[in-house]
């Protein structure tokens, strides 16, 4: 995901699309967070303006005699009260505000991360061929808790500065016009100087989010393969170049908080240095009385002047939650921003049932027997295909970059029945054929017809339920082996999840296991053997009865004795299916009905297994060991 930090960003952009997200889901909350926030500012507001009156209405006059204490004292006990009224005002927002912040942050968390889960299912097979998974994972963690931070503290505090800026500005203008403009001068050189700043941060917060994405990938590639390491003894490279990405990320993460850091000295001195300017200006207007200005309303003026910096004082602080936050932020929407997966297809798959003139029609209940469902626009007709698994490649050209083809003209046929078996050195094209037959890749030129339908026009979800996939990297979820086998099919009784085991060679080692079928697994099987683990996968697409299978090196971590027993289940699995089978060990194919042997991309050879041995070409040297 490198490439993404090297786009053009919009802080100001991202910040709104993700209050954006939050005003979304919880509009009500923002609402009364936002009216509580600027209560409280003005309730401290008005305690400030209280000392004015504190002076000029009550000290002032006694001292001179124009009031007496007893009125004095009797109208300040009740200003007292009334202010103390207005204070408990001002907690009770504050409280619901926190409380308010709460669930409004944690659920927004939980949708952001709803959010980006859903959007991950939708992605092509190619955004997770670009992206490592640590750094994916690194998106759901550690940038979506940047966000927590921005919600519950930094926009708070940002809604509680502005509205402490606008208060405090107006107050001062009232007090003294000119005081004023002397005080914002001071304003406008710290907002410049911390606008440089930030720029130079957020550049760096940035970096290192990219850098801890980077950094989580390689530690989980690294835990994945710690057996590989500890075999090769790769210990010390490996420490050398987790150290190298490690201290790539040490230093933009050191440099994105010391621009960050150095914010608030600076903008605390000059907070301070403001103070006194206003106060030398302020005792000079007030001594020479110019413009009205009295002794008594410097000191609440140089209390809001307080009140005025404090706000960039505090935003400094949070500068640099605020920037990471932000650069986390911009990772998450660009993974919401990625294309989903595109699916124009209109065929879909419909259960079936046929009349004594093999007329088909559609039905709710489940019959056994399968079909594609085609409405033509022409003329708003819909027909009925049988799904039967016939699968014809018409001079197919596929890259995965549009630069770079890799498939060149194939051209093939597989009726229902057929084993068709592909052979050929590794990188030749194998498993990229059987990438395009469930669509994981679209192609860039020719035709792939199934049961005459060209795939483009079926819908990929009904497409990829009427094939069983067995894949070379074994893949099992956390749960039962029962549960992994009806993975196939979510809705298969005990009694089919039985049979498929049975008939993938699985169900004698899976009775042996401490709670049968019953047994948990988690961490990818580890508690099993990638054979037991192929096995599983083995029954997983048995249970699903379909018409295709496609078997991607489906015996490769299987003993020879074990192969054979799967052989004979697979055997009876293949009758009267398709069958696409990818395998290096050439005695599993020796009885397909047509083996393929590619060669960079080309479908060199084909014919059966003796066809091939006589004509004593490119088969001929790989099944008999020639280089």
């Amino acid at each position: 995901m490198a490439d993404k930090s090297k786009k053009s960003k919009n802080p100001l952009k991202t910040l709104l699309r993700t209050l954006g997200f939050v005003v979304k889901y919880y509009p009500v909350h923002c609402v009364f967070v936002l009216i509580c926030l600027i209560v409280t500012t003005i309730v401290t507001a008005n305690g400030t303006l209280f000392a004015k009156q504190l002076i000029s209405d009550f000290i002032q006059p006694m001292l001179d005699g124009t009031l007496s204490q007893e009125a004095g004292f009797a109208e300040l006990a009740r200003r007292i009260l009334i202010i103390a009224l207005i204070y408990a005002c001002g907690v009770l927002t504050s409280y619901t505000a926190n409380r308010l912040l709460v669930t409004t942050t944690q659920g927004t968390l939980k949708r952001v991360r709803d959010t980006l889960f859903e959007k991950m299912e939708k992605l092509p097979i190619s955004y997770f061929d670009r992206n490592e998974r640590g750094d994916i994972m690194s998106i759901y963690t550690n940038d979506t808790d940047t966000l927590r931070q921005l919600i519950s503290q930094s926009v708070p505090n940002i809604i509680m500065n502005v509205s402490t800026v606008i208060t405090a500005l107006v107050s001062m203008i009232i007090l003294s016009p000119i005081l004023t403009l002397a005080a914002l001068a001071v304003v406008a050189l710290a907002t410049t100087i911390m606008r440089v700043l930030a720029g130079k941060s957020a550049k760096y917060f940035r970096k290192r989010q990219q850098n801890i994405g980077e950094v989580n990938a390689y530690i989980e590639e690294t835990v994945e393969g710690q057996r590989v390491v500890k075999v090769f003894t790769h210990e010390d490279k490996i420490m050398e170049a987790f150290d190298e990405k490690n201290e790539r990320l040490y230093d933009s993460t050191r440099l994105a908080n010391g621009f960050a850091n150095i914010v608030m000295p600076i903008m605390g001195n000059l907070g301070y240095f403001n103070y006194v300017f206003v106060a030398i200006v302020g005792g000079y207007l007030a001594i020479n009385n110019v413009g009205g200005f009295e002794i008594a309303a410097l000191i609440p003026f140089l209390q809001f002047t307080r009140r005025f910096n404090m706000p960039i004082s505090q935003f400094s602080q949070q500068l640099n939650s605020i920037i990471m936050a932000l650069a986390g932020a911009e990772r998450i929407f660009a993974l919401l921003d990625e294309p989903a997966e595109q699916d124009g297809g209109y065929v879909t798959l419909v259960n079936a049932k046929e009349d004594e003139n093999g007329n088909l029609t559609e039905c709710e209940e489940r019959t056994g027997v399968w079909a594609w469902k085609h409405p033509h626009s022409a003329d708003s007709s819909v027909t009925y295909t049988r799904l039967r698994g016939d699968i014809v490649f018409e001079h197919v050209d596929f890259g995965y970059t549009p630069d770079k083809t890799v498939l060149h003209d194939i051209n093939l046929y597989a009726h229902p029945g057929e084993k068709i078996a592909f052979v050929g050195a590794t990188g030749a094209g194998k498993t990229t054929i059987t990438n395009l037959i469930n669509r994981f890749y679209d192609i860039q030129n020719g035709k792939i017809r199934y049961d005459g339908i060209n795939i483009s026009k079926i819908k990929k979800a009904d497409l990829r339920r009427s094939l069983g996939v067995v894949l070379q990297d074994t893949h099992l979820f956390t749960g039962t082996v029962a549960d992994n086998i009806r993975y196939g099919k979510l809705d298969a009784t005990d009694e089919e999840v039985h049979a498929a085991a049975k008939l993938a060679g699985a169900d004698y080692f899976i009775s042996h296991l401490p709670k049968g079928y019953d047994t948990e697994i988690s961490g990818d099987g580890a508690n099993l053997s990638q054979g037991q683990r192929q096995l599983i996968a083995i029954a997983r697409a048995a249970v699903a009865d379909p018409p295709v299978l496609i078997l991607d090196e489906a015996t490769s971590s299987i003993d020879t004795r074990t192969e054979a027993i799967v052989q004979r289940g697979m055997d009876s699995l293949m009758e009267g299916r398709t069958v696409f089978v990818i395998a290096h060990r050439l005695s599993t194919v020796k009885n397909s009905s047509v083996i393929m042997v590619l060669e960079k991309g080309r479908i060199i050879e084909r014919g059966s297994h003796d066809e091939l041995l006589a004509e004593k070409g490119k088969y001929y040297e790989l099944y008999m060991g020639k280089k």
